[in-house]
């Protein structure tokens, strides 16, 4: 395994333990065995490293990103949609805890926004990648012409970082992830099928 390797896999272990705001440069390279100038030669700046993590070793992420290449005109539109809304929601789900201490360090968050923006990443990516299927799917005539699909995308994995954040709210009463991905993707299709 590579320096750069070594040093993500140890950062994706300091973010799960400390969280974004309170990991340092100092901490990962520790946690990985080198000097945190190795850390810069692989990566510009922490968030840099952060985005990266994200990317290459965040389970959920690859899975997102596969579900979101689902061809159109193939299988159930209904069962596509729901695979992709329990992946969504797992997604969300998993990366809560690493990146809500982002949001109360306003100086972290601002600095992690410019590095998305960068490198073109972010979390807009699965609507934009949500939308494209959902308009390649109009294309086959297995949706609306008319369908509003920047819309529908918005909205169902709006309903899918809902319900992420509802279960780390402790909601006794929240229905299982499958059945929530099953009743947004119906009730999200209803409107929208010829």
């Amino acid at each position: 395994m590579g320096t750069r390797d070594v040093i993500l896999d140890a950062a994706a272990k300091v973010m799960a333990e400390r969280g974004l705001a309170n990991m340092t440069t100092r901490q990962i390279a520790q946690a990985a065995g080198f000097t945190e100038a190795a850390l810069y030669k692989h990566f510009t700046n922490k968030a840099d490293l952060i985005v990266a993590v994200v990317r290459e070793r965040s389970p959920g992420m690859t899975r997102l990103a596969q579900a979101l290449q689902i061809g159109p005109g193939t299988g159930d539109l209904a069962d596509n949609l729901t695979a992709i809304a329990q992946t969504a929601i797992a997604f969300y789900r998993d990366g809560f805890p690493m990146f809500a201490s982002m949001f109360a360090d306003p100086a972290t968050l601002a600095t992690h926004k410019e590095e998305l923006r960068r490198q073109d990443a972010g979390p807009h990516k699965a609507n934009e990648a949500l939308a494209a299927y959902l308009r390649a799917e109009q294309a086959t005539g297995r949706l609306r012409p008319d369908a509003d699909v920047q819309a529908a995308a918005g909205l169902l994995l709006g309903a899918c970082f809902q319900q992420a954040l509802l279960d780390h709210m402790s909601t006794p009463d929240l229905r299982d992830d499958g059945e929530a991905a099953r009743e947004f993707a119906h009730a999200l299709l209803a409107p929208l099928v010829p």
